[in-house]
């Protein structure tokens, strides 16, 4: 199966703080599956590092102020055309971010406080039939 995967979770140094957040499964599930990286937020034309943003209902917002939500709209419209371009039928995603964050986000406060909701390019796959999992469930596509 062809999986589209956030970078970050393979070792890219992607993320807002120009790290990465490597998942030890992540290297299992290459072996089975084929993988395709992807960072919405540098899809969409954010530099890394970047001011870190979090999802206040349909807007993203930086730590500054700042309305990203043109950014992180346009990445997630690239993760999808890469999505449907590659033939993938899942995605892995980092879990809890404004983009790739599935079932729990940060709640827009910058406090670390999280909220019910879903990532800009996690409910644009949803929303176009793309089966969404964050990393801690990882292990459900290995076996």
């Amino acid at each position: 199966m062809r999986i589209l995967i956030s970078a970050c979770l393979l070792g890219t140094a992607c993320r807002y703080d120009g790290k990465s957040k490597a998942h030890p499964l992540a290297e299992a599930l290459a072996t089975r599956h084929q993988l395709v990286p992807v960072c919405p937020e540098q899809l969409g034309g954010l530099p890394t590092p970047r001011t870190p943003s979090e999802r206040r209902g349909e807007r993203v917002i930086t730590a500054e102020g700042a309305d990203v939500t043109a950014q992180y709209r346009r990445g997630a419209e690239e993760a999808l055309r890469l999505c449907r371009l590659f033939g993938c039928e899942a995605a892995v995603l980092k879990e809890r971010s404004p983009s790739c964050g599935d079932g729990q986000i940060y709640d827009g406060t910058f406090t670390g406080a999280l909220t019910a909701g879903q990532g800009v390019t996690a409910q644009l796959l949803e929303e176009n039939g793309v089966a969404v999992y964050g990393e801690s469930r990882i292990d459900e596509l290995l076996k």
